[in-house]
């Protein structure tokens, strides 16, 4: 492969201007749009030494067969162009939003004669007013029914209301109290339109003011003997309390921002939107996506913040985001235009909003997690993730067991390792083994050890995971059951060429020629085979990816916490059982060295340095940690 692309234009050719750029394949259509405040600038990233390049963003221009580009006269113009040309052409290599669902609004027709509230997932009504989005559908439902009790404007169909209307008699929902406009002849329409405003006023943020003045009212017809006037207003002020009661305050009562979490990693996001008014959470919206391209975090809030706002004017006055765009100023702009007012685009540093922040990203987390959790637990997706894995790694059959390995230690020290098995795309948590490793050189050779103490086992009928005696590997609270021996058609490590290799010798010194072998290189999600000079890169919406980044992080979280369990093992057993020593003793002696590894590794002169420790008593500890030593390695 050439290392210029032959359709690289002349470097003076790309004005500095700020544009939009448009990548095309050989057929015309469009791969790519971006915008840049210097065109000249951006592009150059683009034709830069191919082996330079990130392998998707390679992927995408050695693909493409021209670029374009089009200068606008401010960046903000080119946001909006940007915005315009990716809704219009739906590129193959920007962000891909996975979940298109409808989200249900609660709305309020103000262009009507009589205003009513409906629940629609319908975006376009003329003059409607929007709150939400709701995650249910009864979720807003349940929010009507107790807006409508102290609000009491009309719910009933626009059929109904016309015949109600001409007829003279009150419509159905009205004779039953669930509508209370002119069609249930209790109000006049001037009546009903000040309800109305009051509705959407309380909806828009307006509570204490609601609160208060009936509060007021309430008071004032009991001091007056007018009970039934009182209980009503009291009747009201419940169903507003319950209201509220459904929406805790979360910022200061005054607030009105939508505030981003969001959670990514090489190949997906997830974003969690909270539609924040009067300081509350009013709605909340979940959006996936899919990365094609190594994007910044800026660049994904911009893409973002240009996915929910484009086709809305529903702008509050504060945007809260975790990081803030390039183009935070000329976004701030844009937004400025679509609300009418100013839009203030914010990081939340510290106080209600940092904290409200972390539940969001923390949502955030879990929403990726069952994104990702999802696909491979689909059959569908699960059969196709094997078929394509086979493909890829030139398998002669599909993996219907895979193994994936991950090596995990603190400083060099309390090295464990993980082994997570998959059965037909689905975790068999019964059979995942923790190894413990005495000594080793580095990653590669404790993924050597590991694999030659499971491959040992591989086909025995018996005593399947007991315990080490070679010094080489132990597996922990292995399983007498023979499952141990059944043969993996697949084994993952986690990590590049380094751990393949030590993961391929082990194969060969154990005379199995029968077990496919391949690594995940965490940064790029490369997939190396053993003896290739260059990974195998899976397409970002590949099934077998999916599974694949699974049994990598699954083999990753089991590493962690079985090492995590040792280390704490070693803190509190190991060292809590030698004579003199306390809570605050052991609390010095580990502020002093880091570990218990660094601890077994001391001299009495060096342990008797730390405060409250005498001679007498270092001696004693480092007595007792040498005979734990020797104990653990015979």
């Amino acid at each position: 492969m050439a290392d210029v692309l032959p359709y690289k234009p002349r470097t003076g050719e790309i004005p500095t201007d700020p544009g939009v750029y448009r990548f095309r394949d050989a057929e015309g259509r469009v791969l790519y749009v971006g915008k840049a405040k210097n065109l000249r600038q951006r592009l150059s990233n683009y034709f830069a030494p191919l082996r330079s390049l990130h392998e998707r963003t390679r992927r995408m221009v050695t693909t493409a067969a021209s670029v374009e580009w089009t200068v606008v006269a401010t960046d903000v113009e080119s946001l909006q162009l940007e915005y315009m040309w990716i809704k219009q052409f739906d590129p193959p290599f920007n962000v891909r939003y996975k979940d298109d669902k409808s989200y249900p609004f609660m709305a309020i027709t103000l262009a009507d004669e009589a205003p009513r509230v409906i629940v629609t997932r319908n975006h376009k009504i003329r003059g409607a007013k929007y709150f939400g989005p709701y995650p249910k559908v009864w979720a807003v439902h349940e929010t009507i029914d107790l807006m409508i009790k102290a609000f009491p404007i009309r719910t009933c169909s626009d059929a109904s209301y016309r015949r109600a209307m001409q007829t003279g008699r009150p419509c159905f929902p009205g004779q039953i109290g669930k509508c209370g406009g002119p069609c249930s002849m209790t109000c006049t329409i001037e009546e009903h339109r000040a309800m109305v405003d009051d509705f959407v006023a309380f909806m828009s943020g307006g509570d204490e003011r609601f609160t208060h003045d009936l509060t007021k009212r309430m008071l004032a017809a009991s001091a007056a003997m007018d009970y039934e006037a009182a209980a009503r207003y009291r009747d009201k002020l419940a169903a507003i309390e319950a209201v509220l009661g459904k929406s805790a305050l979360v910022l200061p009562a005054d607030e009105n921002a939508d505030l981003f979490g969001i959670a990514e990693d090489e190949l997906s996001a997830a974003v969690q939107h909270f539609v924040i008014r009067g300081g509350r959470v009013r709605g909340v919206r979940s959006l996936t996506l899919d990365k094609e391209l190594d994007i910044s975090g800026g660049d994904l809030v911009d893409q973002v913040l240009q996915r929910v706002y484009g086709d809305s004017d529903d702008v509050p006055r504060r945007v809260i985001v975790p990081v803030l765009p390039d183009d935070a100023s000329e976004m701030e702009q844009w937004l400025r235009e679509r609300r009418g007012r100013k839009v203030s685009l914010a990081v939340a540093h510290r106080g209600l909003r940092a904290d409200f922040m972390r539940t969001a990203t923390l949502n955030a987390q879990q929403a990726l997690l069952r994104h990702k959790t999802r696909r491979t637990s689909d059959y569908v997706a699960r059969t196709q993730a094997l078929t394509d894995l086979q493909e890829a790694l030139g398998m002669s059959e599909a993996p219907l067991r895979i193994e994936c390995y991950d090596i995990s230690h603190l400083s060099g020290t309390n090295v464990v390792a993980s082994m997570v098995v998959f059965e037909d795309g689905l975790p068999r948590k019964d059979q995942y083994r923790s190894f413990n490793i005495p000594e080793t050189t580095d990653d590669t050779d404790s993924m050597y050890q590991v694999l030659m103490r499971r491959l040992a086992r591989v086909d025995e009928a018996q005593n399947h995971g007991a315990a080490s005696t070679d010094g080489v590997a132990e597996p922990v609270e292995a399983s007498k059951k023979p499952r141990f021996a059944y043969r993996p058609q697949l084994l993952i490590v986690d990590g590049g060429q380094p751990q393949v290799h030590a993961a391929e010798r082990a194969l060969r010194d154990s005379g199995r020629t029968d077990i496919a072998l391949c690594g995940i290189a965490k940064r790029l999600e490369e997939i190396w085979l053993p003896g290739d000079d260059f990974p195998v890169i899976l397409p970002r919406t590949s099934e077998a990816l999916y599974l694949v980044q699974r049994l990598r992080d699954e083999a990753h979280r089991f590493a962690i916490t079985h090492q995590r369990r040792r280390r704490r093992r070693d803190i509190t057993t190991v060292l809590s059982e030698i004579p003199g020593l306390g809570a605050a003793r052991i609390k010095g002696l580990l502020k002093h060295f880091g570990s218990v590894a660094a601890l077994r590794g001391a001299s009495p002169e060096q342990i008797a340095e730390v405060s409250g420790i005498g001679p007498t008593l270092a001696a004693t500890i480092h007595s007792h940690l040498g005979r734990e030593r020797t104990g653990a390695s015979g």
